[in-house]
């Protein structure tokens, strides 16, 4: 495995992590309400909101992953599955560099 391409991989997911945050972030601002939005819409928004802090939620999960993985790089034990043990496949990591589990083992979750 190539890690001096992985890490640059993981550096750019990082970076692109944070700018989908701050985009997210600007997104989930509360709605106020407003004399233009009818009740119908105003609904429409609070739902998109909620799907926003849900998004939101799971990108910063994957920055603090992503970070993790970064620094595990060049120790022993990564692309090795936090559950089994078992050699995580290299097309797996190259996919989700955040993932310390292999397909068999985060299935199961």
């Amino acid at each position: 495995m190539d890690k001096v391409a992985l890490k640059q991989k993981i550096l750019d997911l990082i970076s692109k992590t944070e700018r989908d945050l701050v985009e997210l972030e600007d997104m989930t601002q509360p709605v106020v309400p407003e004399n233009s939005l009818g009740r119908i819409s105003r609904m429409d928004a609070i739902n998109n909101k909620s799907v926003m802090e849900a998004s939101l939620r799971n990108n910063k999960r994957k920055l603090g992953k992503l970070k993790a993985a970064l620094q595990n790089i060049d120790k022993d034990d990564f692309g090795l599955c936090f559950d089994c043990k078992n050699p995580i496949p290299e097309a797996r990591i190259l996919f989700m560099p955040e993932s310390n589990q292999c397909v068999r083992c985060a299935s199961r979750r």
